[in-house]
Formats: structure tokens, C-alpha cells, sequence
């Protein structure tokens, strides 16, 4: 082999080398274009001010010597919500609630007073305002309720025996306490179920007559929906 061939072919080596070395190195193309960042969609709150209607059953026990006369009763309640809360932390809510409901509560109790005499008392509406303290996980709420409640509670006695006829319709005030469960079905509207017992003051019925002073009870089971601002 004379020198030129040598030569030659130590030259077609090296290109050979410096080839697969070249195809070895990055690239001069630009770095690729970064990943849009996508912020996370922002939680949900329950702050805010919010209206609603509700409605449910509800039953009723008199206190007092109210049971033997009046006996008891169940009807339903339709009626209005007006609230607020505040969302203290991720979890917790506070807020302040109050509802105005019309009732259909009566009970009628025949020779209660005496054997031909009849017994009514019928609960109208009932109002009340109460704080709520609950526990959120994101759109659910469970909370407790209370605070104040009241009613128009009317009475009446027909006494044929004894010649007397009788009525009386107060507003009585007490208290109220429940429980619930809110789901925030969209950022506006929300649906609850609860329970809310409510006790009614007592006042002297039927004075001459064989007075009595009977106290009211009503267990509330009712569901609402809500429009929150």
C-alpha cells in the first residue's frame, strides 16, 4: 500500500469519527416551549348571604295537663329562610339563620272538660333565629342549630254542659335546637335536611273552668333549598 492510499484512507476515518461523534452532541434547535401552568380551580365557599324556602312535617305534644285536653297533633309547616355564614377556616362555618313558617298543627279533644264539651288548639306559625356552627367538607355542610323560636298558638273550649265557651291566642316564645345536612349542588344553589325541636312556652287556659297551663313541644323534620348571593 503506497503512501496516497494510506493517506487517504486515514482521512475517511477520521470524517467517519467526527460524523458519529456530531450526531453524538445536543442539538443547536431551541429548548422546547414550557408547559402552560393551569391554576386550580379556587374552592368553594360558604360565606355569603342567603335566602330559601323550606318545608316539612311536624308533630306536637302539650305539656302540663295540655295533653289530656288538647291531646296531640301532626301537620305539615311550609315557609321562608333568610341566613348568613362565614367560613372561619377551611372546615368550619359559622352563621346565623332565621326561617317564618306557616303550620297546619291542630288537635281536637272531645269530653275533655266534661261529657259534652270539646277541646281545639291549633299552632299558626312558627318563627325562629338561630346560630349555626358546622363542619364543611368542600360543598357538604353538617351543622348544628339553636337559638330562639316562637308560635301563635290558639285555643278554644266548648263547654255544653256547663254553659261556657272559651278562646285564647298568644304568641308564645322558647327555644329551638336541630341538626342538618346542606350540599351546595352549584356556587348558588344548595339543598338542606333537618331536624329541629322546638319548645313553646306555657300559659293559663280556660281560667274558672278547670285551668290548666300547658306548655308546647314540636319535633320538625323538613327539607329546604337555598339561593346564596
Amino acid at each position: 500500500m503506497n503512501k496516497i492510499t494510506f493517506g487517504a484512507l486515514a482521512l475517511s476515518a477520521i470524517a467517519i469519527s467526527s460524523a458519529a461523534i456530531a450526531a453524538d452532541l445536543p442539538g443547536r434547535r431551541g429548548a422546547p416551549a414550557p408547559t402552560p401552568y393551569l391554576s386550580p380551580a379556587p374552592a368553594f365557599s360558604w360565606t355569603g348571604v342567603y335566602v330559601g324556602v323550606n318545608g316539612g312535617f311536624d308533630w306536637a305534644n302539650f305539656t302540663k295537663g295540655g295533653r289530656n285536653a288538647f291531646g296531640s297533633s301532626t301537620g305539615g309547616l311550609f315557609g321562608a329562610t333568610v341566613g348568613y355564614n362565614y367560613q372561619i377556616s377551611p372546615n368550619f362555618v359559622a352563621g346565623i339563620e332565621g326561617d317564618a313558617d306557616w303550620t297546619n298543627l291542630s288537635s281536637t279533644k272531645v269530653n275533655a272538660f266534661s261529657t259534652n264539651s270539646a277541646s281545639k288548639s291549633t299552632l299558626n306559625s312558627l318563627f325562629t333565629v338561630r346560630g349555626r356552627l358546622g363542619y364543611a367538607v368542600d360543598r357538604a355542610l353538617i351543622y348544628a342549630t339553636g337559638g330562639y323560636a316562637g308560635g301563635n298558638v290558639k285555643s278554644s273550649l266548648r263547654d255544653v254542659t256547663n254553659g261556657i265557651t272559651a278562646t285564647d291566642s298568644s304568641y308564645r316564645s322558647g327555644y329551638a335546637l336541630g341538626a342538618g345536612l346542606e350540599y351546595a349542588f352549584t356556587n348558588n344553589i344548595s339543598a338542606k335536611a333537618e331536624y329541629i325541636y322546638t319548645s313553646l312556652g306555657s300559659k293559663s287556659l280556660f281560667a274558672g273552668v278547670d285551668t290548666i297551663k300547658p306548655g308546647l313541644n314540636v319535633q320538625t323534620i323538613r327539607a329546604g333549598i337555598n339561593y346564596r348571593f
